[in-house]
């Protein structure tokens, strides 16, 4: 528990511009592949606070929660653009 909140908090403070980067490498701290759900699974992973607390995107600021739901759902397995790890 100790060590996930660490990890979000360097996450945070490391992602003042929120670019595609950034919000990827947060993606790899919190060990979150995008292209593992669908869009929808992703809208109900961030419709339920169970489901955030799974990822711990429950501890992050409002507006780094909505740029990390866009960029998950942008890279999405069903999306046109999936992001597959080592691709």
């Amino acid at each position: 528990m100790l060590k996930t909140l660490v990890i979000v908090i360097i996450a945070y403070v490391s992602l003042y511009g929120y670019s595609d980067e950034k919000i990827e490498e947060l993606c790899m701290q919190l060990k979150i592949i995008p292209a593992s759900k669908a869009i929808v699974q992703w809208e109900r992973v961030f419709s339920s606070d169970t489901r955030m607390k799974r990822y711990a995107i429950d501890k992050l600021e409002l507006d780094v929660q909505n740029a990390l739901k866009l960029y998950l759902i942008e890279h999405a397995a069903d999306s046109s653009q999936p992001m597959v790890p080592g691709l």
